[in-house]
């Protein structure tokens, strides 16, 4: 566990010794720098992985940009923590030889929040996302340019907390942005699930090959 960059986290290098792709694993209400280890491995065998802690604290649990409600962003502060985690990124990569790693994020709930927030309003910074029980995020405009990157948006059909509108309005702003969007409906509710992995690591597989 490192405190550089501004963010505590987590560093796994490639079991490979490689530095051409790095997995930022970002992770839900409540979790931690150690949540997503094990599902950023399984997505990747051979990837580096770079997972921060969310340093916002909700009743004492981290998050990575604060809500005024269930569903209802900080717009501001969605914003201010983007910028943060975009440095994050630039300075990790640096603090580890990674600098030209293609970077793909893995986020859950707040955390694929987060990475889409991040994506949007700081291209470049991310190539591509897995955006796993993700909410609409403020839309830049005019929108950045993300032809060439990939976003997978998984939901689940059952989930109480992220309706189906979002999936729809979150896909078309990355579809307009340029991106390749993928939308995978899971038999699920808000946690994650084996299909989850089963999908993230096929179209991890068709990013990596392009």
């Amino acid at each position: 566990m490192s405190e550089r960059c501004g963010f505590i986290h987590r560093f796994v290098p490639s079991p490979a010794g490689g530095r051409e792709l790095v997995l930022l694993l970002l992770h839900g209400t409540g979790g931690n720098e150690d949540d997503l280890l094990d599902l950023g491995r399984q997505i990747s065998p051979t990837a580096a992985l770079l997972s921060p802690r969310g340093k916002v604290l909700e009743n004492g649990a981290p998050r990575f940009f604060r809500r005024l409600a269930e569903g209802v962003f900080d717009l501001e502060d969605v914003r201010f923590r983007a910028a943060e985690l975009a440095d994050f990124v630039e300075c990790a990569l640096t603090e580890y030889g990674a600098q030209q790693a293609q970077v793909v994020a893995v986020g859950y709930s707040n955390g694929a929040n987060m990475a889409a927030a991040t994506m949007l309003l700081h291209p470049g910074r991310i190539h591509s996302a897995a955006l796993l029980r993700a909410m609409v995020v403020p839309e830049p405009s005019p929108l950045p340019d993300l032809s060439g990157s990939a976003v997978l948006v998984s939901s689940g059909m059952l989930d109480p907390i992220v309706p189906d509108s979002h999936v729809t309005r979150l896909s078309d702003i990355f579809r307009r942005a340029g991106a390749s969007v993928h939308v995978k409906r899971q038999q699920a509710s808000h946690g994650l699930v084996q299909s989850d992995i089963f999908d993230c690591r096929d179209w991890l597989a068709g990013i990596v090959q392009r």
